[in-house]
């Protein structure tokens, strides 16, 4: 019923391809048989990860080779990078570690596969992956190995926090309390050549002081070089421990290098994460071309979210602005979603200590929609290395802890019908792709009827993890032209995903008929 319900009111008017999360720092983020995290208990969680437990040779010599070893230019990206177009720009190419981007990358080879082999490195075993079907409490075949159940979570004396500051809560607890030494994060880049505003210019930098963190606040919504301070780090020695923050594919770079590092311990703080913009210059453009905000407020603009009410949200100094998503201009995905984004399968960062995201969380309050910088994020623990982090901030004061993340509603057939209406998918099977959205009336009506018929809490995450890996999956199968090759790149909980509804559901097995037979 929702599905016909959906693709009736949007028909060929609608962007689908930015629903369900943007960049997904809070919950489920982006980013889901077993149900909760108490199913790890019977498994010893690993201790912080040292340099001799890691993946590679020893540092001694491989910092001989490195010496000799030239980084790549950013200014090639993406034409002179290895994943090419796919390249996600985490910034492992721009370092001396580039020669081991052939298996650190999560767009090379069997690129984000890796992920079922690495959790059990990281985590000290796999997901329990053996049910796919909605459940009021977090599953682990969606949103990753559990060390317990996943929780709602507010920061808490952050003052200019895009959210509430529970990332940036817990990294400033982890370098005040002297747990480690450095924190690699993104900051705003203040020397950037773009003209305005710079909430989208990312710069990642090794933070020191409170000061340096504080930096980092905010979501970035365009391609952040992570990575790009590894050499910093190394040839450091006064950095023994390290917080590393960073998206699912930078996670994966990091942790198939990170004991080249020689670390004596290494925490990662993750962020859920879909769909970020190419270039600042492609965030800005969605801002003033899609949003349609102001070219003189551009400016003034702090981030923005695309949140669970089905509005994308914009914060900036004088103004908190929401837009229905299916009022968004159809052509606006092409320019604004980056092609690794398309080809991302790590939603929930799954390789990361802890997580921090929304989509999971509850956005109502008191019957009223509220605003991201009023509103819970979710916490997802994923051993007892981020165990220790969220202890360590909330003793610091810097995280208060709410109740268990809860969802209801059905997912499944409103995620296929988001598929079936996506502006990508439609131009990659021939379709037109409307250049106006929905008028305004009519996405408020939408978005009123999805907001009180549509899945919420942690089922809300489930569907925007489930169209994210069904719309990926698509793109890949385009991309390298047939199934097998596309399902080999992928971790196998996105694979029985898609052969879940592969099975279930015949106009998502339409859909990639289609695709194929438009590549024979």
């Amino acid at each position: 019923m929702i599905r016909y319900l959906l693709l009736f009111f949007l028909g060929k008017r609608t962007n689908l391809s930015l629903v369900g999360g943007g960049f997904l720092m809070s919950p489920a983020t982006t980013r889901t048989a077993s149900t909760s995290a108490s199913t790890s208990a019977s498994t010893s969680a690993p201790k912080p990860i040292h340099s001799e437990e890691g993946f590679a040779f020893t540092l001694g010599a491989t910092r001989i080779r490195r010496s000799r070893v030239k980084p790549i230019d950013p200014q090639g990206w993406p034409e002179r990078f290895p994943a090419k177009e796919l390249c996600s720009k985490c910034g492992l190419c721009e370092t001396t570690f580039v020669t081991e981007v052939k298996n650190a990358c999560a767009f090379l080879g069997p690129g984000m596969a890796r992920i079922d082999e690495m959790e059990n490195n990281v985590h000290g075993r796999q997901r329990n992956a053996q049910s796919l079907f909605s459940l009021s409490t977090a599953d682990e075949a969606r949103f990753g190995v559990l060390h317990e159940p996943i929780r709602l979570a507010k920061g808490n004396k952050i003052d200019d926090a895009q959210w509430t500051g529970v990332v940036t809560g817990i990294a400033l607890s982890m370098l005040e309390s002297n747990h480690v030494d450095a924190v690699v994060c993104i900051a705003n880049n203040s020397g950037s050549s773009d003209s305005g505003s710079n909430f989208a210019s990312p710069e990642p930098i090794l933070a020191r002081t409170a000061v340096d963190v504080l930096r980092g606040r905010g979501v970035k919504p365009a391609l952040a070089p992570s990575l790009r301070v590894l050499d910093e780090i190394q040839n450091d020695p006064s950095i023994r421990r390290l917080l590393f923050c960073g998206v699912g594919c930078a996670v994966q770079a990091f942790r198939a290098v990170q004991s080249d590092l020689d670390l004596e311990e290494v925490y990662v703080l993750g962020t859920n994460c879909a769909d970020n913009s190419p270039t600042p210059e492609a965030a800005r453009n969605f801002i003033s071309e899609g949003v349609q905000i102001d070219a003189n407020d551009i400016d003034g603009v702090l981030g923005y979210e695309f949140m669970q009410d089905f509005q994308v949200h914009v914060k900036s100094k004088e103004a908190y602005v929401t837009k229905p998503y299916f009022t968004l201009p159809g052509t606006i995905a092409e320019t604004s979603i980056a092609k690794s984004c398309r080809a991302c399968f790590d939603y929930t960062n799954a390789l990361a200590d802890v997580v921090v995201g929304y989509m999971g969380a509850p956005l109502d309050e008191s019957g009223h929609t509220t605003r991201m910088d009023k509103s819970f994020q979710t916490l997802t623990i994923r051993n007892e290395r981020g165990a220790k982090m969220v202890d360590i901030a909330q003793k610091s004061s810097r995280l208060n802890l709410g109740e268990r993340a809860l969802g209801e509603g059905s997912h499944e057939k409103l995620a296929s019908a988001t598929v079936a209406a996506d502006a990508i998918v439609g131009a990659m099977v021939g379709g037109a792709v409307p250049e106006k959205g929905m008028p305004g009336w009519l996405g408020q009506i939408m978005t009123f009827g999805l907001q009180r018929l549509g899945p919420k809490g942690l089922n809300f995450a489930r569907y925007s993890i489930d169209y994210h890996i069904l719309r990926n999956f698509l793109f890949v199968v385009k991309t390298k032209g047939d199934q097998e090759r596309a399902m080999m790149a992928m971790p196998q909980n996105a694979r029985d995903i898609v052969n879940y509804y592969q099975e279930k559901d015949k106009q998502f097995a339409d859909l990639v008929s289609k695709i194929q037979k438009a590549d024979e």
